[in-house]
């Protein structure tokens, strides 16, 4: 009774607030206008504040629109004159790029999706550009951008093993290459001081993994922590001093939190935060004045805890300036006194700033989708429920604007993963299905990470099985609260979420309408058999995680969806990359031949520029537009 109860003033305030929010249904927005390229993004200061970087589209030599960079003069803290290209990519969108300094940006690309990133340098003063990765099939990254050194970056990369990485130090204007560590095959992650020297660096045999320490680069690596993989002892950045390490840990704890670890003692943490309810995500400091700032973490919203009260007072500056949104600094210069800040909320990705702290003033730069008004939008709403073996499962659900929140059409839709989580913010595919009338809701099932060790362990061997049941009880939730019209439900994932899908219609076939999966697992063996070659030295733990195909071979063949195709009756759109190298275009192809041989309609789309989801901007469209139909059609919103 008091369940019923509860449930029930939950049901009530979630209907108040939507009867509450507008009158009438807002008009359908245009497809295009949720999840087009911004006009202008990715804003990035040089290191001596008076170069602004941004990314904005652009059609080179009669190519679809991509995100090139671009860089513009700041005089008195605005942007002045006109903004130069500086980059003419023609394939795909730029995916992230920085400044080195104040007269090199470095950016990342990879080809058709297949994430064998490059790292490319260009000079902003000749627009001189210089690969510094110029390898087929090999996936490079930034290691350290070496602030204090002009000329050189740290990169790793499986050049010379497609299974680890080396770090290499680089030449950013020639692209000359040095190894400074070379892995010896079990090294899954390293870590510098703030002097750029490689001084930590983390092995894996599978299932145990090792802190290793050096005191310089001449000296050779010792142990320090040794767990196995379920506890976490991840080292962030040095002490001021270089003698000790900053780390994420949850050594003896159920929660991830700030430590310090002595090389001395490496048993004996000194621990500097632990939130009470969910995992710490990360710390941050100043560099100039060498301190520690703050920490990180998320509960229902993004939550901070200062450590520095001059970080705490911009802070409460920029919360005065930016009533009613959330924010965070994307970027400053070297002094730290000027700043990008990104304001948003739940209802818009919001503006970009340009903030003095000399002056405390805000200098807009970009509204990133002004086509999308933030009033017509809705308000995502964390909820819970209790799984039904009792854990608690925490969520957003969003209500369509303007409409009675009864008897809903609505979309569940599990993230991706599955060891992630969704978090309260704008969430373009979230307010384009409320615009058109669909309730969404998202639920952080067992597994999802920030929730402690327990919550993450109870996922292991559980894909197909207990974490289904918890969107299962998502959707019973949903039902019981009287929101959602039980003969109206569809479940659309990517990735994890595109075997939660799967899952979903397979296992409990009457419970959906209709179902999207995106780039989603189907079988649990072949899933395995054709991971990238530098994820092999995890698979070990990822088989004692999800299931080892000897050990586990009757449940892993129970939860494969592509080997239960006979029990999907519901209708089932598929969209796949030809080169996606984390989800083999095989996993969707099975699932669609299958169905196809027993004379079931699915609708199958592929897009052989593309990898583990669609990221130009053509693709996006097309694919939205194809589901938008699909789901209206299936579930008549």
């Amino acid at each position: 009774m008091l369940n019923f109860m509860k449930r029930t003033l939950i049901a009530a305030s979630l209907i108040g607030a939507a009867a509450g929010a507008a009158a009438q249904p807002p008009r359908a927005y245009p497809l295009k206008d949720f999840f087009r390229n911004p006009e202008r993004g990715a804003f990035r200061l040089a290191d001596d504040g008076r170069t602004l970087g941004f990314m904005q589209p652009v059609s080179v030599d009669g190519s679809p629109p991509r995100m090139n960079i671009y860089v513009q003069p700041l005089v008195d803290g605005k942007p002045q004159g006109e903004a130069r290209k500086l980059t003419s990519e023609s394939a795909r969108d730029i995916s992230n790029y920085f400044w080195k300094g104040s007269d090199v940006v470095l950016y990342q690309k990879d080809f058709g999706g297949d994430e064998n990133f490059h790292v490319v340098a260009v000079n902003t003063k000749t627009g001189q550009v210089t690969d510094l990765t110029p390898y087929d099939g090999v996936r490079a990254g930034i290691e350290d951008d070496l602030p204090d050194d002009p000329d050189h970056v740290l990169i790793g990369h499986n050049h010379r093993d497609p299974e680890v990485f080396d770090v290499y130090r680089v030449n950013v204007r020639t692209g000359a290459a040095v190894l400074v560590a070379q892995n010896p095959g079990n090294i899954v992650g390293w870590q510098t001081d703030h002097a750029g020297k490689v001084r930590a660096a983390i092995t894996s045999d599978g299932l145990n993994t090792t802190l290793l320490y050096r005191d310089d680069e001449a000296a050779p690596f010792r142990p320090l922590v040794t767990t196995d993989y379920r506890s976490s002892v991840s080292p962030m950045f040095f002490t001021f001093d270089d003698r000790k390490m900053y780390a994420l840990s949850n050594r003896g704890r159920d929660k991830l939190g700030l430590v310090v670890l002595d090389p001395a003692k490496p048993d004996a943490e000194e621990l500097i935060f632990v939130p009470d309810e969910v995992d710490l995500d990360a710390a941050g400091y100043s560099r100039k004045r060498k301190v520690l700032t703050l920490a990180a973490y998320q509960t229902d919203k993004p939550q901070y805890r200062f450590f520095d009260k001059q970080t705490e007072a911009l802070y409460g500056k920029l919360q005065a300036h930016l009533a009613g949104y959330d924010f965070a600094l994307q970027g400053w210069n070297r002094e730290e006194d000027t700043f990008i800040v990104a304001a948003y909320n739940d209802r818009t990705p919001g503006s970009r700033y340009l903030y003095s702290a000399a002056t405390d003033t805000l200098t807009k730069l970009a509204d990133i989708n002004p086509a999308i008004p933030e009033a017509d939008m809705a308000p995502v709403k964390p909820i819970s429920y209790t799984s039904r073996d009792g854990l608690t499962i925490h969520g957003y659900l969003t209500l369509p604007v303007g409409r009675d929140p009864r008897n809903l059409p609505c979309i569940v839709n599990p993230h991706g993963g599955p060891w992630a989580r969704d978090g309260w913010g704008y969430n373009p595919e979230v307010q384009f299905l409320a615009n058109r009338g669909f309730c969404v809701l998202q639920m952080n099932f067992r597994g999802s990470t920030g929730y402690g060790r327990k919550f993450w362990e109870a996922s292991f061997g559980q894909w197909g099985l207990a974490m289904q049941d918890d969107i299962t009880d998502g959707v019973k939730w949903l039902i019981d609260q009287g929101i959602a019209d039980p003969k109206r439900i569809g479940i659309y994932g990517a990735s994890y979420g595109g075997y939660a899908t799967l899952a979903g219609v397979t296992f409990t076939p009457d419970l959906y309408a209709a179902a999207v999966d995106y780039v989603g697992v189907s079988n649990l063996f072949t899933f395995m058999q054709t991971i990238p070659p530098y994820w092999k030295p995890m698979l070990e733990k990822m088989q004692d995680m999800v299931g080892d195909p000897e050990r586990d071979r009757e449940r892993l063949t129970a939860t494969s969806p592509a080997l239960h195709v006979d029990r999907i009756t519901t209708p089932l759109f598929i969209a796949q990359g030809a080169k996606d190298p984390r989800v083999n275009k095989a996993e969707s192809d099975q699932v669609v031949e299958a169905l196809k041989k027993r004379g079931v309609e699915v609708e199958y789309m592929v897009k052989e520029n593309e990898g583990h989801g669609f990221h130009n901007d053509e693709n996006k469209f097309e694919f939205y537009e194809a589901m938008e139909k699909f789901l209206t059609t299936h579930l008549k919103p």
